[in-house]
């Protein structure tokens, strides 16, 4: 699952890049824009999966040891 992640994270920032190098080339900035959001959703989107995979080990270990919780 991370190995997805990664790539797809890495085809949105190379897509980002282009979209501003596009930008550049042609002084249009909402070409310039768009790179700036794919960045930051690609920013985002590995934000949210070290997030989970942090909850998720502390639920597993919440329901490894649940005799302390109760």
């Amino acid at each position: 699952m991370l190995l997805t992640i990664l790539i797809l994270d890495v085809a949105l920032v190379a897509w980002s890049l282009h979209l501003m190098q596009e930008a550049f080339h042609y002084r249009e900035f909402s070409l310039m824009l768009a790179g700036i959001l794919v960045a930051t959703s690609a920013a985002a989107m590995m934000v949210v999966y070290f997030l989970m995979g942090t909850c998720m080990s502390h639920l597993t270990q919440m329901s490894q040891h649940s005799y302390i919780y109760f």
